[in-house]
């Protein structure tokens, strides 16, 4: 009865489908109320707090019963189990993906996730357009069958004679240090604990001569406060073929709690680069080791130099975005490499300088404009610029330099799956076999870019995707997502599962909202700290936008963000609660005043603020989605998703938010709560898990606008 009724409101365009998928009435979560006092003495008073204790068995019951409350609900929709089962076959058709390349002489590795395969593997291969020397080094699907195992980074030495690794359990991104032989994929005895964790990541540099290898640590039991040990990361250096025990420390005793180091060693080995980051705000020191065996500052956080590159011509690359907010290149030999001496060699310009990738004879810069991508090929002197052709509306999201002085570059468009191309000298670049193949076909699909107004008159690009021949009536579903934050800019991606929505009629957006990077640091610096509420602002107006253009209605209007964007979707329901119909928000912060005293909150604090500021708590109190659930409102249907291994995200903003909105709601839309035991953030979650959680999503969104396929 239910799949025949969904199919004559699909048809009669009817969005809303009161009681035709039944919850479970919500039980009252109980209240145990605590107050906290903030800045003036400001008392805010929280009932749910109890929930923030992840293994009291009372948390852990009141969880429990959610996820089943949820799952009877997921499972009753008609969608479900075909949905599972269409992208369980998608995948399965897909050609394997290569990304992450890293070039050593005569070599490359890459990550190669090939479907079904649960966790992506690391491969070897002679070139980019040869593809039977491919050879498996290490494969976690075969260590470990349930798929729960990940790689979570690797680097080769000099030689290629070992590869070094960080490994994780269940999401968790909490890795050990490996090192395994490249020719044989035979792990040898060495081994690291605790070398990465969400809070600061982690990575690893190797010496010249590959006897030993540089690596990020945190601090081990015993050496600080129980409270400190996801904190203070610093490196240290490990001999190999030794017992981690006798590994010496290198640098970072003077770095803040917040630190985040990236390790870089040169061409030749000689030199070391540190990159500092000061929690997630976007602010980096660079420390250099050089051959004397010393360690030298660089920059500081305030000289706005966001990037570096060791040169394979005695240089140092910066980009710098002092005084130039969507940068300039600097130059700097290692003879002296003091910043006082570096000389801008690329001015300032209307593109965003991304990234930069140092070959023996060139620069190439990866640039951003709005969005799409761009390449130039500069000298090292910064002269004779030439811009590569590559497609457009597209996205260059990898860059690696090869021993002949070419490149090799990843690009992808919203129409087209990602392909490697190679790139020698002033030629036009050339697509190695190393592309990836969709199991449908985007032929019928459409892109353009458009401008929405927000509240204070800036303009925010929108890309919305859809079948050619749309028509502007006010009656397509739509989806439409965001980020803003952190500086990263929503780029052009392939999607193949998005062909769910488009078959059943849908229009997909991606708003390029202020706090991403698309145009610079003044873009991003525009929406965080105190001025984060532009943010919601650009994400509301790019709603509103498609409603007055016609591509949807507010009863046609789905909102999908995660992490980040999903602090982004609480603003949105609880800012504008009737301005959409649907809301799925994964791994999502909710609670502004408490989001940092868990450990990568405190990471955040250079992003969000901190509620020791009177400004800054200010404007945290302001927007925090938790605190501005209104009893009596009308709230979207809504969709959490967390992980119970999150160690970016406090799987408890989900669980607090979803009680106080269940107790505020007067509609009577579903509001649940999903939480994976097997997963975390979203990085090293099993494919078969990833499948499920989409699954969820899509007939979520399915069932609330009432989209059906034609057939």
């Amino acid at each position: 009865m239910r799949i025949w009724l969904l199919i004559i409101a699909g048809a009669l365009g009817l969005t809303t489908l009161p009681n035709l998928f039944s919850t479970e009435p919500v039980k009252q979560t109980p209240k145990r109320p605590v107050t906290d006092e903030y800045q003036g003495g400001l008392k805010v008073q929280d009932d749910y707090q109890w929930l923030e204790k992840d293994d009291d068995p009372a948390v852990k019951a009141w969880s429990d019963a959610q996820n089943q409350r949820t799952r009877k609900y997921l499972d009753q929709l008609p969608d479900r189990v075909a949905i599972e089962k269409q992208l369980t076959d998608w995948y399965a058709k897909t050609s394997p993906s290569y990304s992450g390349i890293v070039s050593r002489p005569g070599i490359l590795f890459a990550f190669k996730f090939q479907p079904p395969k649960q966790q992506q593997m690391l491969v070897t291969l002679s070139s980019a357009d040869d593809l039977k020397s491919e050879k498996v080094v290490l494969d976690p699907n075969k260590l470990d069958p349930t798929g729960k195992t990940a790689i979570d980074w690797f680097v080769p030495s000099r030689d290629s004679k070992y590869v070094a690794m960080s490994i994780s359990q269940g999401g968790s991104e909490d890795g050990t240090l490996r090192i395994y032989e490249t020719a044989t994929g035979k792990a040898l005895k060495d081994s690291v604990a605790h070398v990465q964790y969400p809070t600061a990541g982690g990575s690893a540099a190797w010496n010249a001569d590959g006897t030993g290898i540089y690596y990020t640590r945190f601090p081990r039991k015993g050496e600080r406060p129980d409270a400190d040990l996801n904190f203070y990361q610093q490196v240290y250096f490990h001999k190999v073929g030794t017992n981690d025990a006798e590994d010496t420390y290198s640098i970072g005793k003077d770095f803040p709690r917040i630190a985040e180091i990236n390790l870089q060693a040169s061409h030749d080995g000689e030199y070391i680069l540190a990159t500092v980051a000061n929690g997630d705000g976007g602010d980096f020191a660079h420390y250099l080791l050089g051959p004397e065996g010393d360690w030298k500052q660089l920059t500081q956080f305030s000289d706005q130099i966001k990037s570096v590159r060791l040169g394979r011509d005695n240089a140092l690359y910066l980009l710098s975005r002092a005084d130039a907010p969507r940068g300039k290149i600097l130059r700097v030999s290692l003879d002296g490499p003091e910043l006082a001496n570096a000389t801008t060699i690329v001015a300032a310009g209307e593109a965003v300088i991304q990234f930069i990738e140092p070959t023996g004879d060139a620069l190439y810069l990866g640039d951003l404009l709005g969005g799409p991508s761009q390449i130039r090929r500069v000298g090292l002197d910064g002269k004779n610029e030439t811009i590569v052709p590559i497609p457009q509306i597209s996205a260059v999201t990898e860059m690696e330099s090869l021993e002949d002085n070419s490149l090799l570059f990843r690009d992808v468009s919203y129409t087209e799956p990602a392909a490697w191309f190679h790139l020698g000298g002033n030629e036009p670049p050339k697509k190695t076999v190393l592309v990836n193949n969709s199991p449908v076909s985007f032929a019928d699909i459409e892109v353009s870019r458009e401008m929405a107004t927000s509240k204070d008159g800036t303009k925010v690009p929108l890309n919305i995707l859809r079948k050619k021949g749309t028509k502007l009536d006010g009656n397509n579903p739509a989806l439409l997502y965001g980020y803003g934050g952190y500086s990263l800019s929503m780029q052009p991606n392939f999607d193949f599962v998005r062909r769910l929505w488009f078959d059943r009629g849908g229009v997909y957006v991606v708003a390029n909202i202020r706090g991403g990077g698309e145009f610079g640091e003044e873009w991003h610096k525009a929406g965080n700290l105190t001025k984060k509420q532009n943010v919601f602002d650009d994400f509301a107006a790019s709603a509103e936008y498609l409603i007055k253009e016609k591509w949807t209605r507010p009863e046609k209007l789905a909102i999908l963000g995660g992490s980040n964007g999903g602090l982004l979707m609480g603003a949105m329901l609880t800012q504008h609660p009737a301005l959409v119909r649907a809301v799925v928000s994964a791994v999502g912060i909710y609670d502004m005043l408490r989001v940092e005293l868990a450990p990568n909150g405190a990471f955040n604090v250079t992003e969000f603020g901190t509620v020791k500021d009177p400004d800054q708590f200010k404007a945290l109190y302001a927007y925090s989605p938790y605190h501005h659930v209104n009893g009596g409102t009308k709230y979207p249907s809504i969709l959490f998703m967390t992980g119970a291994n999150d160690g970016r995200v406090a799987p408890y903003h989900s669980r607090k938010m979803l009680a106080r909105l269940s107790e505020a709601n007067k509609s009577d839309n579903p509001i649940l709560l999903r939480t994976s035991a097997s997963s975390g953030h979203g990085i090293g979650t099993a494919l078969s898990e990833r499948i499920k959680q989409l699954a969820d999503q899509y007939s979520f969104f399915f069932a609330q606008l009432g989209m059906v396929r034609p057939d």
